[in-house]
């Protein structure tokens, strides 16, 4: 196949500024989070697992100060420059749904739902988890649009994704915005089974959810697991695996070195490492 290029990238970035317009509990462990502002609308929706920097004042922050430069290199270098007594907290997630003004649920704005895994309260919980489940209307916050991941080329029509619950969001968007004809599997590990969601899956591709009986377990092994004793009749020609970096490398390694997908052909990144707060 040709060489497909890694990432999408947005054509334009700038800091987006917006508000929290809602909240709610949509699973035990799962907390979405409705944004909105004016700003949003010079965002160009790329459907799939389109991504962003989303920047969140600390607890003690009662302003939210922003890099001025967008460049990769340059806004994380002003960052680091910060005090760290204006430096915001920063944490990557996924558009899980993008409405227009005119379809706005909250207002006149555009507005963006963002789905955070919440492991735990208080002390427990990683930053932008503690923030997603203690958040009030008017929450101030900004994006930082940085395209998609996935990037199949046209001709890949068996599909192999794989994620932890970090990445049931973008893959539920890859499986939305995903051809009627696509093919092919999906294995998504969750924290419960009470974590599942309705999700658009073509025809052709067989949806398998993967619940952790064991609230210890490390996140990741049951997909990695499934995926090594999975059939796989016909080996996949595109192959889209994020999640705990354990998981995405092992999926990776496993097609490449035990069934012989070719590595241009597998698509990993890891959102997070276990033992470290991830949101």
């Amino acid at each position: 196949m040709a060489k497909r290029p890694k990432y999408v990238r947005p054509e334009h970035r700038e800091f987006l500024r917006a508000t929290v317009a809602g909240s709610k509990q949509i699973s035990p462990h799962f907390v979405r989070v409705t944004v909105a502002g004016e700003d949003l609308s010079s965002l160009t929706p790329l459907g799939s697992d389109h991504w962003f920097r989303l920047f969140i004042p600390t607890p003690d922050q009662n302003e939210l100060r922003l890099p001025t430069a967008t460049g990769n290199l340059l806004w994380y270098a002003q960052y680091l420059a910060m005090s760290k007594a204006y430096r915001p907290i920063v944490r990557n997630y996924t558009i899980r749904a993008f409405r227009p003004a005119e379809k706005a649920l909250f207002g006149n704005t555009p507005e963006i739902d963002i789905d955070f895994v919440c492991h735990g309260s208080g002390d427990e919980a990683g930053p932008a988890s503690h923030w997603a489940q203690s958040v009030s209307v008017g929450d101030q916050l900004a994006l930082l649009d940085e395209g998609l991941i996935h990037n199949p080329l046209p001709e890949a029509r068996r599909w192999l994704l794989v994620g932890d619950e970090s990445a049931l969001p973008a893959i539920a968007g890859i499986l939305e915005s995903a051809a009627p004809d696509i093919t092919g599997e999906v294995f998504l590990e969750i924290p419960s089974v009470d974590d599942e969601q309705e999700l658009e899956v073509p025809d052709g591709m067989a949806l398998t959810w993967l619940p952790r009986s064991d609230p210890h377990a490390r996140p990741g092994e049951l997909a990695l697991a499934a995926v090594q004793a999975a059939e796989l009749a016909q080996l996949p020609d595109y192959v889209f695996v994020a999640g705990e970096q354990a998981l995405a490398a092992g999926v990776r390694r496993h097609l490449v070195n035990d069934r012989g997908v070719p590595k241009a052909d597998v698509a990993f990144t890891g959102f997070w490492r276990h033992g470290r707060a991830a949101g």
